[in-house]
């Protein structure tokens, strides 16, 4: 096996730079070395390349935390997997012994840490990960749909706690990875009517080709008139995937409503009237990353129940990462898969 690999490697303040570097070792009887399959680029590594940054990663670590890989070797503790196998990697590793951890919260770990933003991840041919973040998937899933895995599992555990039913509106502020396979789901549990908001053109077209019924430009049109227009007493639940839309998530809710706020941007600020969500009754729930969702997440791509393949804009080679990073930035993509040299 050769020594080095071409990896993308944050340098901090914005720069993210394709480099040689050492192929990783595992370093544990619990470790397990990965070939990469693919990762994507994910919304998080854009807040980590801006200046000042959106989310913090760490200097000197290979970004890239969405990403499925094949088993090379393995320690000698982990007998659930053989290699060769295909592995789905939930990058999101928790301690298990912090006070949120032993209440069932392992997503609010106190000793957090992630593969791909503080530790080395997807975005090279190699990668090694503890056993505990890998689950098996089957081969036969092609990679432009496999890929999904790790951001599927965010969103079901977004759409767990709003619990959409069959013949509700629903609202959906921004057609970027989210906000999409937000719609695909709300659309195969039976909405009756799905309401997208996002100011890229392109991205408006394929929120309508994956389940949108209405979609609108909130810079040339008023989002919130259009979703009380269009849901008449307002939606039955509303989607944040953009993280600074709060303000107007509250006002095109249906009394009683819920909102799900799933974007996140550090640097964003908002005014909020509490006044709304008292008067009206609104149950405003922050959702981050997920809790036992990655068995259902890789079930529902395995049978194809969930197939984003067709919102998997672009496909790129590690060496042309900054291509899918410039389209994302202009809007000229929805979600760009990146695959190892």
């Amino acid at each position: 096996m050769e020594k080095t690999m071409l990896a993308a490697v944050f340098k901090g303040n914005g720069i993210l730079k394709v480099e040689e570097v050492p192929v990783p070792e595992p370093k544990g009887d619990d470790d397990v070395l990965l070939q990469v399959e693919g990762c994507g680029i994910c919304g998080t590594d854009k807040h980590i390349l801006e200046v000042p940054p959106g989310f913090p990663a760490t200097v000197g670590a290979v970004l890239g935390h969405e990403y499925i890989g094949r088993v090379i070797a393995k320690g000698k503790n982990v007998t659930f997997l053989k290699e060769g196998d295909r592995v789905a990697v939930d990058p999101n590793l928790h301690c298990g012994v912090c006070r949120y951890c032993r209440i069932g919260r392992p997503n609010q770990c106190e000793n957090f840490i992630t593969l791909g933003i503080n530790l080395w991840g997807g975005f090279a041919k190699y990668n090694v990960a503890p056993a505990k973040a890998l689950f098996p998937m089957s081969t036969t899933v092609p990679v432009e749909r496999a890929f999904w895995a790790e951001l599927l599992s965010c969103v079901i555990g977004g759409t767990e706690k709003v619990r959409l039913q069959p013949g509700e509106t629903a609202a959906v502020l921004g057609a970027g990875p989210v906000g999409q396979l937000f719609t695909i789901f709300f659309k195969a549990a039976g909405a009756g009517r799905i309401i997208v908001s996002e100011p890229i053109e392109y991205r408006r077209n394929y929120a309508k080709k994956v389940g949108a019924d209405v979609v609108v430009d909130p810079y040339s049109e008023d989002a919130v008139e259009v979703v009380l227009r269009e849901t008449v007493l307002g939606a039955d639940v509303v989607v944040d995937a953009v993280g600074h839309v709060l303000p107007d998530a509250i006002k095109m809710a249906k009394k009683g409503g819920k909102i799900v706020v799933f974007g996140m941007n550090a640097q964003a600020l908002g005014t909020i009237r509490q006044n709304d969500i008292t008067r009206n009754e609104l149950s405003i729930l922050g959702t981050y990353i997920g809790i036992n969702t990655f068995p259902p997440a890789i079930a529902m791509l395995e049978s194809g129940a969930i197939d984003p393949t067709p919102i998997t804009t672009h496909d790129l080679p590690v060496s042309r990462i900054h291509e899918g990073f410039d389209a994302v930035n202009k809007g000229q993509a929805v979600k760009v898969l990146v695959r190892p040299e």
